[in-house]
């Protein structure tokens, strides 16, 4: 176990044992608690006191399937406040693999300027002069990268949206095939990895010094059950991936139509996963594709153009809706585009739906014109006035134009669920310490009569309580590195149990479901400590007021969820 800290003001690299204070955790937990305690809260995000901290789950590098996951933290430019942004791709496992912790990073050049980290085989780090890459977008930065450096890594980069420190600017990953496809795309960490003159970090493939596990037979048969589970419960998964959601939320009326004025896009039939499968089948691209490290579920695709040719890896729900329904486009070849272009520019697909909305709502174009979105993200690219606006997320695009209707929270955007129709999304999206972030706190199933949910949607009875739960899950699934489709793993005999023998056997000491919990809650006590000294009070724990105000057709409710009620989410 080992931290390596990069120094970009001095350029200097040391590497060293992973303090006693953050021996056992990884992932969020690592990246969050580490913020807390290093970070001064009302520091400027993007100045030199901010940290960048990389970090694979606890039980990334372990033979457990499905968790090549990674943290990336840092005090977010777009919210203000605490963030972490999980990834997924090959660059968590191979970073377990080199018996790397975390790599933080701190400071800034005094004089700009532009550095490649590279990490060999034998987990050595050095600084490189990346001038040569500077202004390139990420396909073609990752294509030069391994052209010098070998096919044999990964690479984790911004594009010109991050060097031009615009807050809805991603960190790019590379896949299992070398492209830079897998996003940390919320809270404009981009931009923070920007600010420090870091354009890429090149992780050598194939290292052998995996922590070892303090307990071998311990791990074995707990991770064989989650394992199995995993695998008879992702047949869907696997044939239309997270696409699978498009179809069932829109016709429960909770699918975000136009700036979210209506909860169903009337041209969905255009764009489903179930659509998508049948043209990637058609076009000769994949509807099953392994993108990341020891991944069981198989749930990326490859969507080709009519000639068959590459066009993004992989298209998923979030941005089927945000670059599909959310701004009335029903063209999935626009909605692909537009994913590649956010991909390759460096932007989060979410946010970056959600700002061409807003623009879009406030009459600057019509609804449902996807080449009027294509020229606005290559606007992002050319560093335009306006192309910066849209770069830097919903919150800015509503400023720009004095338009009210701004579906954020603490300035991120909202996901693929309308809290009006899901009310427990409105709980986690106003109380989650990360701003309105549908990974926090999923709870659309509990809602959901179709999916086996008990909980009326469209009342406050369970909301809180449930949303609770489930954040405080999360906080610990993002810890371990377990990727969230995989969490089926928790339905095998054993359930929870089987997690806390894995991390029990890692340890080398006892770790029970209340030490889950008690993670769970450690972990978002130190998020919610840190945003109150970045100035956050419970009024930044609220919806815009359009959701409490406006109807959402077609079931025309609003979120009843109380201030009172929000308010009691974290009283633990």
């Amino acid at each position: 176990m080992k931290f390596v800290t990069i120094d970009m003001a001095s350029g200097s690299i040391r590497t060293g044992s992973v303090p006693q204070a953050y021996e056992g955790l990884g992932g969020r937990g690592l990246t969050s608690i580490m913020i807390d305690n290093e970070v001064p809260a009302t520091c400027d995000p993007l100045g030199l006191e901010n940290k960048l901290i990389i970090a694979p789950g606890f039980l990334s590098g372990t033979s457990l399937v499905n968790t090549s996951r990674l943290s990336i933290g840092a005090k977010s430019p777009l919210t203000g406040g605490i963030k972490e942004s999980n990834v997924g791709g090959t660059i968590a496992a191979d970073l377990a693999h080199l018996g790397i912790t975390a790599i933080i990073v701190e400071g800034k050049p005094a004089h700009g300027g532009c550095h490649i980290l590279k990490i060999d085989l034998a987990g050595n780090a050095e600084l490189i002069d990346g001038t040569a890459y500077k202004g390139m977008r990420t396909y073609a930065l990752v294509a030069k990268l391994k052209k010098t450096y070998g096919e044999k890594n990964s690479v984790t980069c911004i594009g010109p949206a991050g060097e031009f420190q615009l807050t809805a600017a991603s960190i790019q990953t590379t896949d299992a095939d070398g492209r830079p496809c897998r996003a940390a795309g919320r809270g404009g960490l981009g931009a923070v990895m920007g600010s420090k003159g870091l354009k890429a970090i090149i992780v050598a493939q194939g290292g052998k010094a995996t922590d070892p596990l303090a307990d071998p037979e311990l791990f074995k048969a707990p991770a064989k059950r989650y394992a199995k589970a995993v695998k008879e419960s992702s047949a869907e998964l696997a044939q239309l991936g997270s696409a699978v959601l498009v179809a069932p939320i829109n016709a429960v009326g909770a699918f975000p139509t136009c700036n979210a004025k209506f909860g169903q896009f009337e041209e969905i039939d255009k764009i489903t996963g179930e659509t998508m499968a049948e043209i990637i089948k058609q076009r000769g691209g994949k509807t099953t594709h392994k993108g990341c490290a020891q991944c069981i579920i198989n749930c990326s695709n490859e969507y080709v153009d009519e000639d068959g040719k590459y066009v993004t890896s992989s298209l998923e729900y979030e941005t089927i809706w945000s670059m599909g329904a959310m701004i009335g486009n029903a063209d999935l070849d626009v909605i692909a585009k537009l994913d590649f272009l956010c991909d390759d520019i460096g932007l989060d697909t979410i946010s970056t739906g959600v700002a061409i909305a807003v623009a879009m709502d406030a009459g600057y174009k019509p609804f449902g014109e996807g080449q009027a979105a294509v020229t606005m993200l290559e606007e992002v690219a050319e560093g335009t006035e306006f192309g910066k606006i849209i770069g830097n997320g919903p919150a800015a695009v509503g400023r720009h134009f004095n338009h009210a209707r701004v579906p954020v929270v603490k300035g991120q955007s909202i996901s693929a669920y309308d809290p009006r129709a899901i009310q427990g999304m409105a709980v986690t999206y106003a109380t989650s310490p990360m701003g309105a972030d549908h990974t926090a706190g999923w709870v659309v199933a509990e809602n959901l009569q179709e999916f086996g949910g008990t909980l009326d949607r469209f009342s406050a009875q369970g909301q809180v309580e449930t949303s609770r739960n489930s954040q405080l899950n999360m906080a610990a699934v993002d810890t371990v590195g377990i990727c969230d489709f995989a969490q089926s793993g928790f339905g095998a005999p054993g359930g929870l149990a089987n997690v806390c023998n894995m991390i029990a056997a890692k340890l080398g000491k006892p770790f029970s479901e209340e030490d889950w919990h008690a993670l769970g809650i450690r972990i978002l006590k130190a998020e919610r400590a840190f945003n109150r000294k970045a100035g956050f009070t419970s009024k930044d724990d609220r919806l815009p007021k359009m959701f409490y105000e406006e109807p959402l057709p077609p079931h025309n409710k609003v979120v009843v969820i109380s201030d009172k009620e929000m308010d009691q989410t974290f009283d633990f």
